[in-house]
């Protein structure tokens, strides 16, 4: 599926989650319209983007997380090299601490 495709069938839940600063809302929302298990997929992911930018190795990252070496793999290009997204929100999330 092309980027735009799939920005576009996003949209909608890009800008409710936009609307809301309320955590426990948007936990409430993920957790009607995802599985538990693509919740702690998601969540996952997530953790291995914070751990590889803390500098961790894949094979702490794989104890963990679980995550294969092909999905940190992945996720260290998304973080590194394509796009700033992940850097963004690991910034927003350590500016909360």
């Amino acid at each position: 599926m092309e980027n735009k495709e799939l920005k576009k069938i996003a949209t909608k839940i890009s800008n409710y989650l936009a609307t809301t600063d309320n955590p426990d809302s948007i936990y409430h929302f993920l957790r009607d319209l995802l599985s538990e298990n693509e919740i702690i997929e998601f969540s996952r992911r997530f953790e291995v983007a914070i751990l590889l930018d803390q500098k961790i190795s894949y094979t702490e990252i794989e104890k963990q997380t679980w995550m294969s070496s092909t999905t940190m793999a992945r996720i260290s290009k998304f973080l590194h090299n394509w796009n700033w997204w992940y850097q963004d929100a690991i910034i927003k999330i350590k500016s909360q601490k």
